[in-house]
């Protein structure tokens, strides 16, 4: 992981560098208002290529940051972006408002007449759009399917802002390595998108024709769902990793749900398990085998990959045992604990599979059960360190949600368990 964050600062502060470079050798604008506005247009530039390296989904990143904290970044470079922007246009016009003596209306809308300026005003408009729906308020006040729809208007201001770039040729062609340099980070950004988000999975799928094997209910509102295809032993998968499924036969193909694999990936088969929590994850008991499946994935960094002691500790809360019940699969050591947290016994998704997997290796399991409201603090500092009195010595591994598992980061904070020893899944895909 550590590798990773230093090769994404790297890229960052050397694009950054160069960017600052061409801006200092590029000359001046038609007034020191326009020269400002072209100082924040190349950083605006170049923070779009940021965002599309971060929400590529490329393989290399993801296994060792993860999606969910590549997310995080990229809303926040996201908002950072849109001040950029906004601050690019509105000096835009007020540069030119001053150079000719006329108002800020009347020069936008001269600047409307011409194609370059047009171009990057309707970039600069999706932009915009694209943040305000993205604030958590309005966000949740949106579909998640509305959401992505609009969101995904940001390839065409991908289009649009190259080609107003691409028309400046204050900023694209103010030198040869100018040129040479805006084409190569265009090409890559667009490149790693392309490859990562259409090239990859198109290929997966058409290379391993996933299908349902078999529909299995494990409770009244739980369901596993069996895959399997040709070649399984290749896809790069492991435990711990979820994959973004569709059944074009069971929902519109545009949507689509993230599910652990909950179990560890054996080159034969790949399951996962939801709780019936939405429309998508309640019909999936009424899938009939054969269905052919579309897969985006594995994606995640919370794997064994990323572990540093030979103890593990493994933190679940409700369905979040999907993925635990995969990396305690695959542990070969036995030096294992885990603790199971939910409501009430019944509520304890695959809990013989994991009493079964315990006692094969030979660990041990806490159910913890009660409500927080009654005065169960299964999570507090002195609570866990009740329960595993070495746990400063193991990686911990963490998937509930949210408030528990920012729960639990702050106990082991207190409890003075290294950062690089805790691994927590978020899921988060927007």
């Amino acid at each position: 992981m550590s590798q990773a964050r230093l090769a994404l600062w790297a890229f960052v502060v050397v694009n950054v560098v160069i960017v600052e470079v061409l801006f200092f050798t590029a000359g001046t604008g038609k007034n020191d208002i326009l020269t400002v506005a072209k100082f924040f247009g190349l950083h605006a530039a170049l923070l779009l290529m940021f965002q599309l390296l971060l929400v590529a989904r490329l393989p290399w990143l993801d296994r060792r940051i993860g999606m969910d904290r590549l997310t995080v970044w990229h809303r926040w470079v996201g908002f950072t972006m849109f001040w950029t922007v906004l601050t690019h246009a509105t000096l835009v016009v007020l540069g030119y408002a001053t150079l000719d003596n006329a108002s800020m209306g009347k020069t936008f809308l001269a600047l409307a007449g011409v194609t370059a300026s047009l171009l990057g005003m309707l970039a600069a408009a999706i932009v915009v759009l694209t943040a305000v729906v993205s604030i958590r308020y309005v966000r949740r006040k949106l579909r998640y399917e509305v959401w992505h729809g609009l969101h995904l208007l940001l390839w065409l201001a991908l289009g649009l802002a190259f080609v107003h770039q691409l028309l400046e040729t204050t900023t694209f062609r103010s030198s040869t390595f100018a040129m040479i340099y805006w084409w190569v980070l265009w090409l890559f950004a667009f490149g790693s998108l392309v490859t990562g988000r259409i090239v990859m999975p198109v290929w997966r799928n058409a290379h391993h024709q996933f299908r349902v094997a078999a529909v299995v209910p494990e409770a009244h509102n739980v369901v596993s769902v069996h895959v399997t295809g040709r070649h399984l032993d290749r896809l790069p998968a492991r435990a711990g990793q979820f994959c973004v499924w569709r059944f074009p036969g069971h929902r519109s193909f545009w949507l689509a749900n993230p599910f652990s694999l909950s179990a560890a990936p054996d080159g034969r088969s790949l399951r996962l398990t939801a709780k019936a929590v939405g429309s998508g994850s309640a019909g999936l008991r009424q899938l009939p085998v054969g269905t052919r499946v579309f897969m985006e994935g594995p994606y995640g960094a919370f794997t064994a990959q990323h572990r540093t002691r030979h103890g593990m500790l493994l933190i679940a809360g409700g369905v979040g045992i999907t993925p635990i019940r995969a990396l305690l699969e695959e542990d070969p050591t036995g030096n294992v604990v885990v603790l199971y947290r939910v409501r009430d016994e019944s509520e304890a998704v695959l809990l013989r599979e994991i009493q079964q997997l315990v006692a094969v290796r030979r660990g041990r399991l806490h159910l913890l059960t009660g409500r927080t409201s009654q005065g169960a603090r299964p999570f507090e500092p002195d609570s866990l360190r009740f329960l595993v009195p070495d746990i400063t010595e193991r990686d911990v591994y963490i998937c509930g949600p949210p408030v528990m598992t920012a729960a639990v980061e702050d106990s082991l904070r207190k409890l003075g368990v290294p950062n690089g020893q805790v691994h927590a899944e978020k899921f988060s895909l927007a």
